[in-house]
C-alpha cells in the first residue's frame, strides 16, 4: 500500500511538472509574447536611435563616409527609419557617390512617396550623375511639394544653366531671390544667366548685388571683372580682379582673367608676371599657359611660346584655342606643316578659325 501511495505520488507529481506549461490561458500566453516581442522591437528602435545620433555627430562634422556606416548600421536595425534613409543619402551626395544616393533615396521615396526633401536631394544625385532628366523631373516634384522651398527653385535654376536654358535659369534664380534664399549666389549666379546671354548690364548689376550681399566671395568679384573685361573697361576689371585676390590671395583665376586684361592694355611683362603666379598656384591650368603662349608670340619669342602651348595642350588635348595659338607659333617657325595639322586639329574640335587658317595658309 505504501508503494503504491509512493507510486501515486510520482505520477502526480511528474503529471504536475508536465503541466506547468499548460497553466497560462491562450490569452494570457499571447500577452507575455508581446511583452517579449515588444521588448525586442525597444532595443532594436533603441540600437538604430543610437547609430542615427552617431551617424548625425558625424555628420555635423563633416565626416561625411564615417556617417554614412553609421546611417547604414541605422538603417539596418530598423529598415523603417525614413530619417536614417535621407540623411544617408544627403550624405552619399556631400562625398559624391551619386549613384549610391540616388539608390538610397529611391529607397526612401518607395516607403514615403511625399517626402518632398527626398526629391530633392535625389535630384541633386541624379545631377551629379549627368542624368539631367531624371533630376528636373524630381526637381519639379520637390518644388510641387514645397513650394517655397528657395534650394529646390535654386538647383533647379543650376540646371537649367548647365541645360543652356538661361532664360529658365533666370526664371528659377529670381524665385529663388523672391523667396530670400542664398541671395548671394542666387544673384552672381542670375548674372551669369545674363552674361551668357550677352546682357552684360544686366549681368552686371546681378553681380555687384551678389558682392553687396557678401563682399567676401572672390569668384563674385572675379565675375564682375571678366564681365567689364567683355564690355572693354580694362581699368574697371582689373579692379575688380585686385579686389578679388585680396579676399583670397590663391584665386588663380583673377589672377589669369588679370593677365588677360593686362595683354588688353599691352603690359605684356605684367601680363606674364599674372599668368605665372596663376600656374605656380594652380600648375595644371591649361589656360594660363595657352595666356603665356600668346604673350611670348606677342614678345616674338617663338620658341618659348611653343613650349607654353604645347604644355597647354598636354594639360588638356582638346582645347581647340591652343592649337589654333600654336599653328600660328608654328607659321612663325616655319614648321607648316606642323601650323596646318594644328589648325585643322582645331577645327575638328569646334574652332571655325582653325578651319579659316587651313582653308587660308594649307591649300584646301
Amino acid at each position: 500500500m505504501k508503494r503504491n501511495l509512493l507510486l501515486c505520488g510520482l505520477c502526480i507529481c511528474f503529471l504536475g511538472s508536465m503541466s506547468i506549461a499548460q497553466e497560462l490561458t491562450e490569452k494570457e500566453q499571447a500577452y507575455r509574447d508581446s511583452i517579449a516581442a515588444l521588448n525586442e522591437e525597444n532595443a532594436t528602435i533603441a540600437a538604430s536611435q543610437e547609430a542615427y545620433n552617431q551617424g548625425i555627430e558625424l555628420f555635423n562634422k563633416k565626416s561625411y563616409k564615417q556617417s554614412i556606416k553609421s546611417f547604414s548600421k541605422s538603417i539596418e536595425a530598423d529598415p523603417n527609419f525614413t530619417a536614417a534613409y535621407y540623411n544617408k543619402g544627403v550624405a552619399e551626395n556631400e562625398t559624391n557617390l551619386y549613384a549610391a544616393a540616388a539608390k538610397t533615396l529611391s529607397t526612401l521615396i518607395n516607403k514615403d512617396p511625399e517626402y518632398a526633401k527626398a526629391y530633392f536631394q535625389r535630384a541633386r544625385a541624379y545631377q551629379g550623375t549627368g542624368d539631367y532628366t531624371k533630376a528636373e523631373k524630381d526637381y519639379k516634384k520637390a518644388i510641387q511639394l514645397a513650394p517655397k522651398n528657395p534650394k529646390a527653385h535654386y538647383n533647379y535654376g543650376t540646371l537649367k544653366f548647365l541645360q543652356q536654358d538661361y532664360d529658365g535659369a533666370i526664371t528659377s534664380f529670381t524665385t529663388t531671390i523672391d523667396l530670400k534664399g542664398n541671395l548671394a549666389y542666387a544673384f552672381n549666379d542670375r548674372g551669369s544667366a545674363y552674361r551668357m546671354k550677352g546682357e552684360y548690364k544686366r549681368a552686371l548689376a546681378d553681380y555687384e548685388e551678389a558682392a553687396r550681399k557678401n563682399p567676401n566671395l572672390a569668384f563674385v568679384l572675379n565675375n564682375i571683372g571678366t564681365t567689364k573685361l567683355k564690355m572693354e573697361n580694362y581699368d574697371g576689371a582689373i579692379a575688380s580682379f585686385n579686389r578679388a585676390i585680396s579676399v583670397d590671395k590663391n584665386f588663380y583665376l583673377a589672377y589669369n582673367n588679370r593677365g588677360a586684361t593686362q595683354i588688353e592694355k599691352n603690359r605684356l611683362d605684367e601680363a606674364l608676371s599674372d599668368f605665372n603666379k596663376c600656374i605656380s598656384i594652380k600648375d595644371d591650368y591649361a589656360p594660363a599657359y595657352a595666356n603665356i603662349a600668346a604673350v611670348k608670340f606677342k614678345k616674338e619669342d617663338y620658341k618659348g611660346a611653343k613650349k607654353a602651348a604645347d604644355k597647354a595642350i598636354q594639360l588638356d588635348n582638346e582645347y581647340a584655342t591652343a592649337y589654333v595659338n600654336r599653328g600660328m607659333i608654328k607659321e612663325m617657325l616655319r614648321d607648316m606643316n606642323g601650323a596646318c595639322e594644328d589648325w585643322n586639329k582645331a577645327n575638328e574640335l569646334g574652332a571655325e578659325s582653325g578651319g579659316k587658317y587651313a582653308a587660308q595658309n594649307c591649300g584646301y
